[in-house]
């Protein structure tokens, strides 16, 4: 019996049932590791020791009947969350070598649960891109097809998940970056609320867009690992203070009488044919189920890209300023003072992406610039939330493609980083905006390859959306990847 194709829920079962044991579940991922990541490179670090220490803890839980959510579990975690003693890179050569003093929170409340880590995933350097194709150490590849990108920037934490690596994978979002990585890798992908997951030791990116979040194989597992990581946090500013619910509880019943909003913008030029109509497919599949569709506009959607990378940009050169090669991270051997050293400590640590938006964002923010860029940005920024409240008052869920076209070769769209930035097209929004949004799988194109759709909910309709999305997957029937 292969343990490690099952879900979460599944898996829950046979521990708590002693089908199987938290030791024998772990041992199982970690030889699938190391017979498979060779191959998919998901993996920077692998904690084989620590995974079997935490599965025999986890099986004292679960014999003295104790055991509850993510006990015993396997997972894998996206190389931005710190982890206390465990080598911490951001897949980047400036943080090659950094180990943190203390965990996120997210990995604390892991442990209060006795989940077991596999280890550390790969991703873009410093979340930045959308193929885990910047990634300094571990250039992750696509499960269904190995020649193609995982995406990004969470790719290593939904190639880990689609290939049987983990049983589920926390991954971090800014524009899209659970939910594509999941679409093209065939899983489902959760980006949370705004502020109900407390982002205290992710390496940030882009402080008020960042949101860590689930993949797993379906929307009821994401729904148990939210439960697991959501809640306040005194040391996190942002975190909401919104009592934390049962985010599977939803799950079966009725979708009768959901009004699903259909954003004509979503649908047009730019978007590939197999990805709309398996998405409107979709729609019609909730019809069925006796839901309305209902239509409408989102005018902004045009100016969402532009408006997502100025604000992020001018972010992330203001969050990786302190880089500089003195308190941590890599120091040049090269530099004759100060200002030489810091020069060339970053010029060595970061890649060509993470330097290009750190150039973006010191222009967006300069003098002369501020307000025909960032400034602008941010009235469009409440403009998309605008939006996105008059669909909601209409409407409970609203429904777009994840992506506008399947995952692409690894050699494409490298050099040409605006095609890049535009596939964000149908992901940014939700960060703009601080909306709940999940990607499941709806379709297959022509050569197997996933397709995602999203559904975006209302501020901390968590539990509306993962119902939404889990009645999709009842009636879907999933293929499996290669590997």
């Amino acid at each position: 019996m292969d343990v490690t194709s099952k879900n979460i829920s599944q898996l829950r079962s046979m521990l708590d049932n002693k089908e199987i044991s938290a030791t024998e579940l772990a041992d199982a991922f970690i030889s699938r590791i190391k017979k498979y990541d060779s191959k998919l490179q998901s993996f920077i670090t692998v904690t084989e020791e620590k995974a079997l220490k935490d599965a025999e803890n986890a099986q004292k839980v679960i014999n003295s009947g104790n055991a509850s959510g993510l006990c015993g579990i396997p997972l894998a975690v996206k190389d931005n969350i710190c982890t206390d003693g465990i080598r911490t890179t951001c897949s980047s050569k400036i943080l090659e070598n950094f180990i943190p003093p203390y965990n996120a929170t997210v990995i604390e409340k892991l442990n209060s649960e006795n989940a077991v880590m596999l280890g550390k995933v790969s991703m873009d350097e410093f979340a930045m891109g959308g193929s885990t194709q910047t990634s300094a150490f571990a250039k992750t590849k696509n499960p269904y097809d190995l020649s193609r990108v995982p995406g990004g920037s969470s790719g290593g934490s939904a190639a880990c998940v689609s290939a049987s690596l983990a049983a589920g994978a926390l991954g971090s979002d800014t524009g899209g970056s659970i939910r594509q990585p999941a679409a093209f890798c065939g899983v489902t992908g959760l980006k949370p609320t705004y502020g109900r997951v407390s982002r205290y030791g992710l390496v940030a990116f882009a402080s008020s867009l960042d949101q860590i979040g689930p993949i797993a194989k379906s929307a009821y597992d994401c729904g148990m690992i939210l439960n697991s990581i959501a809640g306040y946090d005194p040391h996190d500013g942002t975190v909401s203070k919104n009592p934390v619910m049962d985010y599977t509880s939803r799950i079966g019943q009725s979708i009768k009488g959901m009004k699903i909003a259909v954003p004509q913008e979503f649908y047009a030029e730019g978007i590939d044919d197999c990805i709309r109509k398996s998405v409107l497919s979709a729609a019609d599949t909730y019809k069925s189920m006796g839901a309305e569709i209902v239509q409408c506009s989102m005018p902004s959607l045009k100016y969402a890209v532009a408006a997502y990378y100025l604000i992020s940009s001018a972010e992330a050169s203001s969050n990786l300023s302190r880089y500089d090669g003195i308190k941590y991270g890599h120091r040049s051997k090269i530099g004759e003072n100060f200002n030489e050293l810091i020069s060339n400590s970053r010029s060595e640590g970061f890649g060509e992406e993470v330097k290009r938006r750190i150039l973006l964002g010191n222009y967006a923010l300069s003098s002369g610039y501020y307000d025909a860029y960032y400034g602008k940005a941010l009235a469009l920024r409440q403009r998309i939330k605008a939006e996105y409240a008059g669909i909601f008052e209409k409407c409970d869920v609203i429904l777009t493609p994840t992506t506008p076209s399947v995952a692409y070769g690894i050699n494409e769209n490298v050099s040409d980083p605006v095609k890049m930035y535009q596939a964000d097209i149908c992901t940014v929004t939700a960060n703009i905006a601080s909306l709940p949004a999940i990607s499941t799988t709806c379709g297959y194109d022509s050569d197997g390859m996933p397709i995602g759709m999203s559904i975006v909910g209302r501020q901390f309709d968590e539990a509306v959306i993962i119902q939404t999305a889990d009645a999709f997957e009842k009636q879907f029937n999933t293929a499996s990847p290669i590997l």
